[in-house]
């Protein structure tokens, strides 16, 4: 694994708090049990610490140890004691660190949109639900047939960008249990705890947050311009009725904006209408923020309906811009589907009960998981050999397939010997030290 990455790892796991008491059996190491966990991420194969056992014991030595530095492999039962009582904040300066190295290194610079900022998707998801099985950390739901949905919702903010189809995730923020509170908490409160800590570390990289119409309310917006970033939130009509009055009024006297471009997409030829107006009340009050709006209706040859959204943003919206902003606002969905999908239909399982403990198990296994798949884009960036190896695959499922099947049974001498293996078709070359 490229060294930066895995040193990043390793040195986080390693002073990893214990909280055994003094007298305990104290066998394996926190740190172990971190790394085990990150393991079975990684290598997107829930029976990856099992086939390492199998390796040890007929070859005396396993993948565990020579690529992910795992000493002794503890048992699922023991790695979920040994990091339950663990807060997930405490990993998420090290997500933070691989994407600033990422930016850093230039690799962003293909992500930067609408007034030379960086698109930072927001989007909470379920990272477990069930109406059987919780633990102390769940919100819980009552359905409409009175049954309680036991859930763990996590604020996953992604850069995002139109046409780019790597995406990286920052930091997340989990919607926490409350008792005995008279408001829960909830994915909205969950951003702004999520601003609170991190606007200030992001701001400088000049940000506009993407949002659905959720977001799209004074308070928040009030919130984003307060840590100097901008914002594109959808802004749909039933939730913002004085806005859209406004709009209506300014069409009528001609002075809503209007654009029209036609396009071939390769199928069919579209035409796209764009409508925008600046400076319009977001809610009805006095202290209104004033924000700018625009729209975009897609139609095909037949006149038939394709697409249509809306948003408001602090960006002033006219005629050479109209159009980036409306592809920066509909970049909004690759944080479902380059994101959240990813995570729970391509690999790496997301939305899977691993384990629930007593305190924090998880949530921290939730992050763990958000920083496989980072480590996984990084990698893609930063080291040659991972991206020969990912581009000479046939598909990204072909090339999992073949990661996670060497992991499982051929014992390699480190990371560059299991990428010159992939790379060289399983002819072995000498390894470069």
């Amino acid at each position: 694994m490229d060294l930066n990455i895995v040193d990043q790892i390793r040195n986080t796991f390693n002073v990893l708090p214990d909280y055994r008491k003094q007298g305990n059996n104290q066998k394996y190491a926190v740190g172990d049990a971190a790394l085990s966990a990150f393991s079975v991420f990684f290598s997107q194969s829930p029976s990856f610490l099992d086939y390492q056992l199998r390796m040890q014991k007929h070859h005396n030595r396993n993948n565990a140890q020579s690529i992910f530095g795992i000493h002794q492999i503890p048992s699922t039962s023991q790695i979920g004691n040994l990091l339950d009582p663990i807060a997930p904040e405490i990993l998420y300066p090290m997500l933070a660190e691989a994407g600033d190295q990422l930016y850093a290194q230039g690799c962003l610079k293909p992500f930067i949109s609408i007034g030379g900022t960086l698109l930072v998707a927001l989007d909470g998801t379920d990272s477990f639900s069930s109406e059987k099985i919780s633990c102390p950390c769940c919100t819980q739901q009552t359905l409409k047939n009175g049954k309680i949905l036991y859930r763990h919702i996590v604020v996953t903010p992604v850069i995002v960008a139109p046409g780019q189809s790597r995406v990286v995730p920052l930091p997340p923020e989990f919607v926490v249990a409350q008792d005995g509170q008279e408001k829960q908490d909830c994915e909205l409160a969950a951003a702004k705890r999520w601003l609170t800590v991190w606007g200030s570390h992001y701001a400088p990289r000049r940000i506009t947050l993407l949002g659905d119409d959720l977001y799209c309310h004074q308070p928040f917006c009030e919130a984003v311009k307060q840590q100097q970033m901008d914002f594109l939130f959808v802004c749909k009509p039933d939730s913002h009725a004085l806005l859209y009055e406004w709009v209506a009024d300014f069409t009528r006297t001609g002075e809503v904006q209007v654009l029209e471009k036609s396009r071939w997409n390769g199928k069919q030829r579209l035409t796209e209408r764009y409508r925008y107006i600046n400076q319009v009340p977001l809610r009805d009050s006095d202290d209104a923020l004033l924000v700018n709006w625009c729209e975009v209706t897609i139609t095909n040859a037949k006149q038939e309906l394709v697409y249509r959204n809306a948003w408001a943003t602090s960006h002033t919206i006219d005629e050479y811009n109209v159009e980036q902003t409306v592809a920066a606002g509909r970049a909004r969905w690759k944080v479902e589907n380059e994101n959240n999908n990813v995570l729970k239909n391509h690999g790496y399982h997301f939305d899977h009960n691993f384990a629930h403990g007593k305190q924090y198990l998880s949530n921290f296994l939730a992050t763990l998981n958000l920083l496989a798949f980072l480590a996984h884009t990084s990698l893609e960036w930063l080291d040659e050999a991972y991206s020969a190896a990912r581009s000479s695959a046939p598909s990204r499922r072909t090339f999992f397939e073949n990661f996670r099947t060497l992991l499982q049974f051929i014992p390699f001498d480190n990371w560059q010997h299991l990428m010159q293996f992939m790379l060289n078709g399983g002819i072995e070359l000498p390894v470069k030290t």
